[in-house]
Parts: C-alpha cells; sequence; structure tokens
C-alpha cells in the first residue's frame, strides 16, 4: 500500500531523496522530517553546497579526478611523480589510495568499468585520454588498479591490449585484493601492500 503523506511537498522531497543511491522510502522520509525540524538555515546550507557542488566543480583536465581547478592538487603538485599513472575506475578509488600515503604519482580516472551488459562500452569511458597521455607525455609506468570484478577484469584485459606495445611498464596491484571486491572498500593496509607488491600484467593464456 502506497504511504499516505501529510503534505505534498514532504512527499515531493521523499520523492527526490530516494532518488539516491543507497536511500529507501523510510531512509528519505526520515531526512526529510529530520531537516524539517532543523533551523531554515540549515537546509539553505545542505541546498547550497549540492548546488554549488553540482554547478561550479571541474574534473582536471589531465586525469579526470574532481577539482575546484581546471588541474587538479594532485597533478599540479611539483612533488608527484609523473612518470607514473595509477589508473582507477572513480573518484572515490582515488581518495582511498591517497588515505594510504603510500603512492606519489598521478591518476588517470576511467569513470567507470565496461560493462556490455550495463551499455557500458569502452568509448564510454576516459581511456582514449589515457592513451594520449602515454603516447605523448614521459611515461614510465601505467598501473592498472581496476577492481578484480567480472567487468574489472574485463576493463584491464582491454586496457592491456591497448598500451601493449607502448614503451611503458604495464603493470597492476598484487592479488591481496580478494577477486570480487571493490577498491573503496578495501581497508588502507591491504591497498598499500597491493600497490607495493604490484607485478606485470600478463594474460591468463
Amino acid at each position: 500500500m502506497n504511504e499516505k503523506y501529510p503534505s505534498q511537498r514532504l512527499e515531493k522531497a521523499v520523492d527526490q531523496l530516494s532518488l539516491l543511491p543507497g536511500i529507501g522510502r523510510k531512509t528519505a522520509l526520515r531526512l526529510a522530517l529530520y531537516m524539517l525540524r532543523q533551523p531554515e538555515s540549515v537546509a539553505k546550507s545542505v541546498a547550497l553546497a549540492i548546488t554549488d557542488l553540482r554547478e561550479n566543480v571541474c574534473y582536471c583536465i589531465h586525469c579526470h579526478n574532481i577539482s575546484d581547478e581546471p588541474i587538479c592538487d594532485i597533478c599540479n603538485n611539483p612533488m608527484r611523480d609523473k612518470t607514473t599513472i595509477l589508473v582507477v575506475e572513480n573518484i572515490r578509488d582515488v581518495m582511498a589510495f591517497e588515505k594510504t600515503a603510500s603512492y606519489s604519482g598521478v591518476y588517470h580516472v576511467l569513470g567507470g568499468v565496461v560493462s556490455p551488459i550495463d551499455g557500458v562500452a569502452p568509448s564510454d569511458l576516459e581511456i582514449d585520454s589515457l592513451i594520449e597521455r602515454v603516447q605523448n607525455e614521459n611515461i614510465k609506468e601505467v598501473i592498472l588498479a581496476v577492481s578484480p570484478t567480472p567487468e574489472g577484469e574485463t576493463t584491464s584485459y582491454y586496457l592491456y591490449r591497448k598500451l601493449k606495445d607502448c614503451p611503458i611498464n604495464l603493470t597492476r596491484l598484487s592479488r591481496g585484493i580478494a577477486v570480487g571486491d571493490e577498491l573503496e572498500y578495501t581497508d588502507e593496509l591491504t591497498l598499500a601492500q597491493a600497490l607495493k607488491d604490484r607485478a606485470s600484467f600478463k594474460l591468463p593464456y
């Protein structure tokens, strides 16, 4: 049976909040009622922060990480090793590796993984820009740090075929991360060790 709302405005707020990932209608209702009990300034601050994020956030022109400027702080940092690129799926993976404080190179954010079931083709990802970086910059090593899920493995093998003839050292994280796990949920110590123990990328056949 559909929930009966005492206010159409409350129902509309619940409808919008429930569009967020991991937020069901019960949680959305709880959040909406919570915001209703807060001072008006709190709701306005939340709305302003989300609007500002959506309208003004940049994606780094080099690595596609989120940034407040056209070039992110990592790519702009002269202390980072610009000859090493760590290829990750998304922004959360960058944050996970940065939290380990064990990586001093730069990143390349693909924006997802190849997934025919979900309609995500290689052309939908930032793969061409990665190839361009490898060809035009002084890159010595590319580390594939894609989650060991079926879609992640498909993506890694596709990248391998695209990069295998380039004069670089192509490596991948060690198998300390369980097959099927996503990097963003892996603890810092395991991530750091997987990065330290990385090995050359080889096809299993």
